[in-house]
């Protein structure tokens, strides 16, 4: 497995790189996604950034600047505070996801592009990861998980004390927008390489793993990065080296971890379970 590791870091640095970026990026950012429980809010995101490189690859422009400009739209319109709105927030996810979805199969059918690109669009591949896929996590995607970890506190009381906030003078209707932009920029940047599904597993079942092993928030904030960072690697290797695909591997690979988790936690929780019952008798 090792040497699988250094062969994999030997012929496809950029993609070992783009892996360890975006899965840290995503899977901080995920913790809030999973607490703020807008988890909804991930797969809708994405499946915008692929309509968007779905548009550019029809219209022949950057597939970047396609995701980055219909995710921030889409951002942007699912930030709105819909409490006192007659229709919900998730009514509107819904319509967003749906008009994403189906843009995204109409472009592709139109224009006569095969399996590949469709496949491309859905999963991603990160063992074709180049430069400007790095250039453009390392640009975009760590200034934006820098900016959340500096205002973390501000943006958690946000969303999870409000009232506090606002005895605190903080500007909760202005923390969640940036928030929302911020996990636009995110998932846009992210699915152009890693593809809808490997984004909304970095943003949905590894911070949801970190969030089964502890309940303090910020060894949540660094188990987090941690876990999709091995679920990354050790994805990679083994898809290397058993000659599968790279992304779903990963994946699978991170759902397993989950249950590893979650089985774990259960166990635990009945160990004590058992000790304060008959602890005392013993």
């Amino acid at each position: 497995m090792i040497t699988s590791l250094y062969e994999l870091l030997d012929l496809f640095p950029n993609a070992l790189l783009c892996a360890i970026i975006m899965s840290a990026v995503c899977s901080t950012v995920g913790v809030f996604v999973i607490l703020k429980r807008v988890i909804f809010i991930s797969i809708t995101l994405s499946e915008t950034a692929t309509c968007g490189i779905a548009a550019s690859m029809v219209f022949h422009f950057s597939p970047l600047a396609g995701a980055l400009a219909l995710t921030t739209l889409a951002g942007c319109l699912l930030s709105i505070n819909y409490e006192s709105s007659r229709i919900p927030r998730d009514a509107v996810l819904g319509f967003v996801f749906l008009l994403a979805s189906s843009l995204s199969i109409i472009l592709v059918s139109k224009n006569g592009f095969g399996l590949h690109e469709i496949k491309a669009m859905l999963y991603g591949d990160l063992i074709f990861a180049g430069p400007v896929d790095r250039n453009n996590l390392l640009l975009i995607g760590l200034p934006a998980l820098i900016l959340l970890l500096i205002f973390v506190r501000p943006i958690f009381y946000s969303f999870f004390d409000r009232e506090t906030a606002q005895v605190m003078g903080i500007h909760c209707r202005f923390w969640e927008v940036s928030f929302f932009i911020v996990l636009s920029l995110v998932v846009a940047t992210a699915s152009k390489i890693g593809g809808a599904l490997l984004v909304f597993c970095y943003l949905v079942v590894v911070p949801a793993t970190a969030l089964l092993l502890s309940r303090n928030l910020t060894i949540v904030l660094l188990l987090s990065p941690l876990l999709g960072i091995l679920a990354s690697l050790i994805g990679l290797t083994w898809s290397y080296r058993e000659d599968l695909p790279g992304n779903p591997t990963i994946i699978v690979f991170a759902c397993f971890m989950f249950l590893l988790s979650s089985g774990l936690t259960k166990g635990i929780n009945l160990l004590k379970f058992l000790i304060n019952k008959f602890g005392k008798n013993l």
